[in-house]
This record gives C-alpha cells, sequence and structure tokens, in this order.
C-alpha cells in the first residue's frame, strides 16, 4: 500500500516533469521523421539535389544534433533534465540522481512520447514516411551484422554517457554538457549509422518498431544502449563516487525552475537565467 501511495505522490507531484519528457522525445522523433523523409525520400528536391548517400547522413545528423540541443536547453528541457531516452534515465538512477518512481515514470512517459511522435509524421507525411527508405525511421543492423551492430551501439552509448557524465561534474563544462551531447549525437548519426542505425535509445527505437512492425534484431537496440550507459555510470561511480557533485540534468539548473532530481527549489524573486546544479541542494 505504501507503495502504491508513493507512485502516486510521485505522480501527483512531478507529473509536469515526465509530461515534459514525453513532449522532448516525441519533438525529437517528429524532426527526426522530417528530415529524413526531405533527404532520403526519392522523390524529394534535396534527395535529388544531395547525390552521396554519407552526404545525405551528414545533413540529418547535423539537423538532429541542433534538435537535441535546442531541446536540452529550452526552458521545459531545463526543468526536467531533457534525458529523452531510458538508458540515460537508468544509468542517472544507478547513480542514486533520479528516484525510482520518477525514473520509472521517465521511461513510460519517453516511450509513449516518442510514439506519438512517430504517429504524428506518420500523419503529417503518410507514405513518404512509411515506405522504403525512410521505414518509419526504423533502427536495424546494418550490412556488417547483428553483431557489429550490438557493439556499435554499446559503444556510442558507453562513449556519450561517459562525456555527459565527466563534463557535468567539471563546473567549468557543466553549461556545456548539452552542446557537447549534441554534437556527439549528431558525429554518430554520420559516422555510425551504416552500422547500427544510430538508435542508443530504447523508446526512440520502439517509436518507430511499433508501428512500422519492423522489429530486426530489435533486443539489440533495448539491451546494448542500457548496458552501455550503465557501464559508464559504475566506471563513473568506480572513479568519481556515488556523491559527485553532478545532478541527473544535461544542462545547468534554470533559476526560476525547480528540479526533482536534487531537490533545488527556485529562490523567492530570483531574477537570474540559470545557477550551477549542486548535490545536496534540498
Amino acid at each position: 500500500m505504501d507503495t502504491v501511495l508513493t507512485a502516486r505522490a510521485a505522480l501527483r507531484a512531478h507529473w509536469p516533469e515526465y509530461l515534459i519528457e514525453a513532449w522532448a522525445l516525441g519533438t525529437f522523433m517528429v524532426s527526426a521523421g522530417v528530415f529524413a523523409t526531405a533527404f532520403q525520400y526519392p522523390d524529394s528536391s534535396l534527395f535529388s539535389a544531395m547525390e552521396s548517400n554519407d552526404g545525405r547522413r551528414v545533413a540529418i545528423g547535423v539537423a538532429m544534433g541542433l534538435t537535441a540541443i535546442g531541446l536540452i536547453y529550452s526552458p521545459w528541457g531545463r526543468r526536467s533534465g531533457a534525458h529523452m531516452n531510458p538508458a540515460v534515465t537508468v544509468a542517472f538512477w544507478s547513480l542514486d540522481k533520479i528516484a525510482g518512481w520518477d525514473a520509472l515514470f521517465y521511461v513510460f512517459a519517453q516511450v509513449v512520447g516518442g510514439l506519438c511522435g512517430v504517429l504524428a509524421v506518420l500523419g503529417l507525411l503518410g507514405p513518404a514516411f512509411a515506405a522504403p527508405p525512410v521505414s518509419y525511421v526504423a533502427t536495424v543492423p546494418g550490412e556488417a551484422g547483428v553483431a557489429t551492430a550490438f557493439f556499435s551501439e554499446l559503444g556510442i552509448s558507453l562513449l556519450l554517457m561517459t562525456v555527459v557524465l565527466i563534463t557535468g561534474s567539471i563546473p567549468r563544462l557543466r553549461a556545456w554538457t548539452g552542446v557537447i551531447a549534441g554534437i556527439m549525437v549528431a558525429t554518430f548519426i554520420a559516422v555510425e549509422a551504416p552500422l547500427s542505425g544510430m538508435s542508443m535509445n530504447p523508446a526512440r527505437t520502439l517509436a518507430s518498431a511499433i508501428p512500422s512492425h519492423v522489429h530486426t534484431a530489435l533486443w539489440i537496440y533495448l539491451t546494448a544502449p542500457t548496458i552501455g550507459m550503465w557501464l559508464a555510470a559504475r566506471a563513473f561511480s568506480l572513479f568519481q563516487g556515488r556523491c559527485a557533485a553532478i545532478c541527473a540534468k544535461l544542462q545547468t539548473h534554470s533559476v526560476a525552475q525547480r528540479c526533482i532530481h536534487c531537490g533545488y527549489a527556485p529562490p523567492a524573486g530570483s531574477t537570474k537565467s540559470t545557477i550551477a546544479a549542486t548535490k545536496g541542494q534540498s
């Protein structure tokens, strides 16, 4: 009974942050669907204008990297922390940076939000988005095979989370964590996508797999990113300690907004735009 009440209390108190997580991944998937269709659909003018597959992939990577940065630093993204990814949430949860019920509701919101984003693009673009080669922007292993896709997803996920944790623990770099993460997303799409489709996000893959019924090696995209980011958190905990001064956000706090992760509350009458996150604020 106490567990149920705790879940209800979390939902009642933190539902805005959960909705923001759904909005954030949903918006990311809308952007992914629109840009992938614009550059990969054969009848698109951008497809005709850019003959190189590598060039198209770089363009999509830049667009998605900028989308991620925009979401991370948006007012809403600053409030929830802009995880947009169950693997990121699980990694922070393993470091005790996000409460259990918050983590669970974040993951649920991310999956639902991502799916809504894909369905929105389907309604907007129809067959251009659903038919090959766009195919709902589904992530599937490349020609190198399943094993290569698994270890590629694990490797890029481990690398991304390692960088996020390290920059988030260094005061002079903390404000740039989201920018660095966005640059890494863009780079991975441009370079790694031919190996695995570049998911790095279980909710992102599920959002495409559910309506498209493309379930090829789905287990890779549910396990490899989660394992990779969890390993990064374990390594960070080993070398830096679980009490390292980081918050479960990919940017510094907005002074005007609370933080459900570290307990930060806005100062009365504050007019400053940002404040550095620190461990132990309540």
